[in-house]
């Protein structure tokens, strides 16, 4: 019975499996289902990209202009309004950060397939990587001047000691916001559609009655499905938007 119910469990899809054991004394570097999919994600965006971008030509065909169209999306809507021109050296930054989100939350969508952008170690891990590089841009580019990141503009003296402890609890609570909005919302997602699916499909087997009235919650993991995958499109950019943000307030500070 307990086996019965692990099998059937909707979070077992989010189960981290090893494909390829490798360790070396007690390190461990084994191929997991997470690992795989990650760098399936970075190798299908190349050859993506590899593939349609192959032959452009002046007068643009079908694929090109969905190319070039969010080539100019992430250039003008994300990197231009947000954080001006002096953000046009993180183009490349922003623009693979935008497709690999994207890339990672469609493939989850797969049947069979995992998703890696659904366990925090994989989103705490890139946002905390995005986090160290801003400081590190930031004490690069202002000096000790960064610090000043942390104290509004125009704020009273007498407030500063405690707005600076507000600030540094908000200035790096950005790394686990960035973190658990992404996965919290693709994990609960897949969670919905997997519990749908489970009890549409116990009713059918019960058949009589139920045969019909399993109808419903298909046709609700339909719906949920098409809502999944604006979510996929939805949490990728949300994502981004909040990293220009935070490198815009790097560069420009108060």
């Amino acid at each position: 019975m307990t086996q019965s119910i692990i099998i059937n469990s909707p979070l077992e899809q989010f189960s981290i499996t090893k494909l390829v054991s490798f360790e070396i004394g007690s390190f461990d570097f084994s191929l997991t289902n997470s690992s795989f999919f990650l760098i399936l994600v970075s190798f299908s965006i190349i050859f993506l990209f590899r593939s349609l971008t192959d032959g452009s030509k002046i007068i643009p065909y079908r694929w090109q202009i969905i190319i070039e169209s969010l080539y100019e999306f992430v250039l003008n809507s994300l990197i231009k309004d947000i954080i001006g021109q002096k953000g046009y050296k993180y183009f490349p930054l922003i623009f693979t950060l935008l497709l690999f989100l994207l890339g990672a939350n469609l493939i989850g969508m797969i049947p069979y397939s995992f998703t890696a952008t659904s366990h925090i170690i994989v989103t705490l891990t890139l946002s905390f990587a995005i986090f160290v590089g801003m400081n590190i841009l930031g004490f690069y580019t202002h000096g000790l001047h960064f610090f000043s990141l942390l104290v509004p503009k125009g704020a009273p003296k007498a407030l500063v000691p405690f707005l600076i402890v507000i600030e540094t609890i908000s200035y790096v609570s950005r790394v686990f916001s960035l973190a658990i909005r992404l996965f919290a919302n693709m994990m609960a997602g897949h969670t919905l559609v997997k519990i749908l699916a489970g009890f549409g499909w116990t009713m059918l087997t019960m058949g009589g009655i139920w045969y019909i009235v399993q109808l419903i919650p298909f046709l609700m993991v339909f719906a949920i499905t098409g809502l999944e995958i604006g979510v996929a499109f939805l949490q990728a950019y949300v994502f981004t938007v909040l990293v220009c943000i935070y490198l815009n307030d790097v560069i420009h500070l108060h």
